[in-house]
């Protein structure tokens, strides 16, 4: 297996079709290049109308999930959720696992990651306590989202079966009843070696209306045909950047708001009902996010020498918007919703009379 190319089932990445990237992916092209970050997931396709399912992202791996990591919220439009913002704001630091599911579920994976963390973890002093990230996009087009098929078992699923190198993409995890660009979307990955560091961006992509897709460019959507188009205004995407850059809360703040370009790379314009939330977080300075007090010493670069890191989230998020389409295949859902997958060869076609398909 080529992982640039492929995800661990075999499924085909944006540049098996040749489609062309600025930037260097890490080994696997995945959030997971960051050293010890580990990706789960809990997938739940059962019927003729359940497509849901729980994504588990664990900054520091299941070891050391006790420990927080600096990070930056930004929400580009906030018609979403993603729990634990106030606490980020605050401390500039989130702990415990980051989970991803679908709207009318956030709740329960929440609070099943509070459960499973005081039932394996000791993370705090005298009454252990935590304000863990849980966030959502909706896929009730798809799935039964009222019936309320995710429970506290499927995010303690999603926990344990966290591991790291390649990321399976497409419809897993809580991207499995999502829509991008019209077309089936869900979870996507990929990661930029830059300056001596690693960066990766996670997206759940459920966003954008068909005619907006942008490719290497070009602008494919307009010429593309079967996207279904819910209307203006509906659509939400979640982004996760981790790095091990030693990079402080406000400049994790600002790494989180470029995330919005490179969505924008891709051609949506954050319309009034997406809920478009961004987390940013560093897995370095471990040690002095462990003092419990004295006085604590960190790394950090300086504001001025960010530029690489900011170029780095705005390419792999693109990317990972990309390996979502092109990694999936269509859907029949709930009432019989039928979402076709990504007319990739049609989009190559496009691509390569814009002279814009990879040597």
């Amino acid at each position: 297996m080529d992982p640039l190319r492929e995800t661990p089932s075999g499924r085909p990445r944006a540049r098996a079709f040749g489609v062309p990237f600025d930037g260097t992916p890490g080994a696997n092209n995945a959030i997971t290049d960051v050293a010890g970050l580990e990706v789960g997931y809990s997938t739940l396709i059962e019927g003729d109308a359940v497509r849901t399912g729980v994504t588990a992202i664990l900054p520091r791996g299941r070891a050391a999930m006790a420990t927080p990591c600096w990070s930056g919220i930004f929400s580009l439009n906030g018609n979403g959720e993603m729990t634990g913002s106030h606490w980020i704001e605050e401390t500039g630091t989130c702990e415990l696992a980051v989970t991803i599911t679908n709207t009318h579920a956030v709740g329960v994976a929440r609070d099943a990651t509070i459960k499973w963390a005081a039932r394996n973890l000791s993370f705090g002093d005298g009454m252990d306590w935590g304000l863990p990230v849980a966030a959502e996009t909706f896929d009730g087009h798809l799935n039964d989202i009222n019936g309320f098929h995710v429970t506290e078992e499927h995010v303690f699923a999603a926990i344990e079966s966290a591991r790291g190198g390649p990321v399976e993409e497409g419809s897993v995890g809580g991207g499995t009843g999502m829509i991008c660009y019209g077309f089936k979307g869900g979870s996507g990955t990929a990661s930029r070696a830059a300056g001596g560091f690693t960066l990766g961006a996670f997206v759940q992509a459920n966003f954008g209306r068909p005619r907006e897709l942008t490719v290497a460019g070009v602008p494919v959507g307009r010429q593309l045909e079967g996207g279904f188009d819910y209307g203006a205004g509906t659509g939400s995407i979640i982004v996760v950047l981790a790095c091990d850059a030693p990079l402080l809360p406000h400049q994790l703040k600002r790494l989180a708001r470029r995330a919005g370009l490179g969505i924008g790379r891709s051609g949506a314009t954050a319309h009034h009902g997406s809920g478009d939330i961004f987390l940013a977080l560093s897995t370095a300075n471990k040690t002095a996010l462990e003092a419990a007090s004295g006085v604590a010493k960190a790394d950090f670069l300086p504001d001025e020498s960010l530029d690489f890191l900011f170029e780095a989230a705005i390419q792999a998020v693109d990317e990972a918007i990309l390996n979502a389409l092109f990694a999936n295949t269509e859907m029949t859902g709930r009432n019989g919703h039928v979402i076709a997958a990504l007319p990739r060869e049609r989009v190559v076609e496009l691509l390569a009379a814009a002279g814009r398909l990879a040597g």
